[in-house]
């Protein structure tokens, strides 16, 4: 997470940091903005055989809200996404994924933000035993991919990613 030419540096921790850039568009206007730089994530969607997907429940004190959300976090410097979703699934629910594939790449909100955020899919899973960080949420549960449009449109998931991987994995099954 490096400013650019023209950007400043005006809060950070190594998690994010906000500067103000200085931008010239294609057309030669200029202005200034608020960027946000946030270390990639990476997130996972484990489905098992009786397809059902791997959740977690959680408050987000943010929006002040209870969600269903994909376990994920941060990448440390350096670390490939797909190791960091091994390594945040296993810790946050106790489930080690044994085959994890790409699924979507994206940036969140790229007017303002430079966040990449990584997804993958397994569709096997070995349970480890309790979850490492217990804080993470209140509760893990297997949802049944059937009831993942309902929880989607009455707002218990909401989260971009969680929401995003989801619908590309129903999409997928549509497609056949």
């Amino acid at each position: 997470m490096t400013c650019v030419p023209g950007e400043r540096e005006v809060d950070g921790s190594r998690r994010a940091k906000w500067s103000i850039a200085h931008a010239r568009l294609p057309d030669g206007v200029e202005f200034e903005q608020y960027v946000l730089r946030a270390p990639a994530s990476a997130m996972a969607l484990l489905i098992d055989a009786e397809e059902r997907v791997l959740l977690m429940h959680r408050h987000r004190w943010v929006i002040d809200q209870w969600v269903w959300e994909l376990p994920g976090g941060y990448c440390d410097p350096d670390e490939d996404p797909v190791a960091c979703a091994a390594r945040e699934v296993e810790d946050e629910t106790g489930w080690r994924p044994t085959a994890l594939k790409p699924l979507l790449a994206f940036q969140p909100w790229v007017a303002t933000a430079d966040s990449a955020q990584h997804l993958f899919v397994s569709y096997e899973a070995t349970f480890t035993g309790a979850p490492v960080d217990v804080n993470e949420a209140e509760e893990v549960a297997w949802i049944p991919l059937a009831e993942v449009p309902a929880r989607i449109a009455s707002g218990e998931i909401v989260g971009s990613a969680s929401v995003l991987g989801l619908q590309a994995v129903l999409l997928d099954r549509q497609r056949g």
